[in-house]
């Protein structure tokens, strides 16, 4: 068991690095001994179920994804009380696949009963209600529904700007996701002024490849290009570019999709 413990800890490093597929390896090599050793309700079991959860999602092998997570859930209902903060973890989680995958009834579903816990259970500033606002909001603009996206993303922000450091990660998805929200309401330099506070935050914070990096640097570039700064919109492009070809397999779509990007601009130019 405490080998698992280690092959669980170097997983959760590589994770937090971005280097998924060395993750996977190691949480593999965890579960394997937790398989052999432990009874199959014990919370150790969800722990490994979940780590690998969160890499095939970062993968975006979201079938992957759900299997696990719902094998982890499957253990914390039969084993936890029905407020307990890890069942509102896995809600959230697995409304976050269902979210990728574009069945917002049924994110939104999961991300409310994550909410409920919460509401139920913690001070009212406390930052996993800035996640769930976060989460709830993501769905709203992805349906569309902007003015409540927005809505649901102000109440995380207020939290996140009470409760953590400048330099936090989740200010950082904060101000992504209202940048988004503008993004797609044509409110162009309000889009680029959140996207910028979100890359200050993880160039200070994140490893220069990490897929984050390139998400900031993808976005701003399709601000540029929507304002028609064209220059500008090939530079960040380019960087994501670099990011991703470094980070993730070499047929892996989000590279296509900026290598796309990328031709488009210089069309243009």
């Amino acid at each position: 068991p405490n080998l698992a413990i280690s092959y669980n800890n170097i997983g959760l490093v590589y994770s937090s690095m971005g280097d998924y597929s060395k993750a996977l390896s190691f949480y593999e090599k965890d579960l394997e001994i937790c398989q052999k050793t432990l009874p199959s309700n014990h919370s150790d079991f969800a722990t490994s179920y979940n780590n690998i959860g969160s890499v095939y999602s970062n993968m975006r092998e979201y079938t992957k994804a759900l299997s696990f997570y719902e094998k982890a859930l499957e253990i914390e209902e039969k084993t936890l009380p029905p407020n307990h903060p890890d069942l509102a973890t896995s809600y959230n989680r697995i409304g976050g696949v269902y979210n990728d995958v574009r069945e917002y009834s049924k994110a939104l579903s999961f991300y409310e009963k994550a909410l409920e816990i919460r509401e139920n259970t913690l001070p009212v500033d406390h930052p996993s209600l800035a996640i769930s606002y976060n989460n709830i909001g993501n769905v709203y603009s992805n349906m569309g529904e902007y003015s409540k996206a927005l809505s649901f993303y102000e109440k995380d922000l207020g939290i996140s700007q009470k409760t953590l450091s400048s330099n936090h990660s989740d200010l950082a998805i904060s101000y992504n996701s209202i940048g988004n929200v503008y993004k797609n309401m044509g409110q162009y330099s309000k889009a680029l002024s959140f996207y910028e506070k979100a890359l200050e935050i993880r160039q200070n914070t994140l490893s220069s490849n990490h897929p984050d990096l390139a998400t900031s640097y993808n976005n701003i570039g399709v601000v540029y290009n929507k304002m028609e700064d064209y220059s500008k919109a090939l530079s960040y492009y380019e960087r994501a570019l670099d990011i991703k070809q470094h980070a993730l397999p070499p047929t892996h779509p989000s590279i296509k999709n900026v290598k796309e990007s990328i031709e488009i601009v210089k069309r243009k130019l």
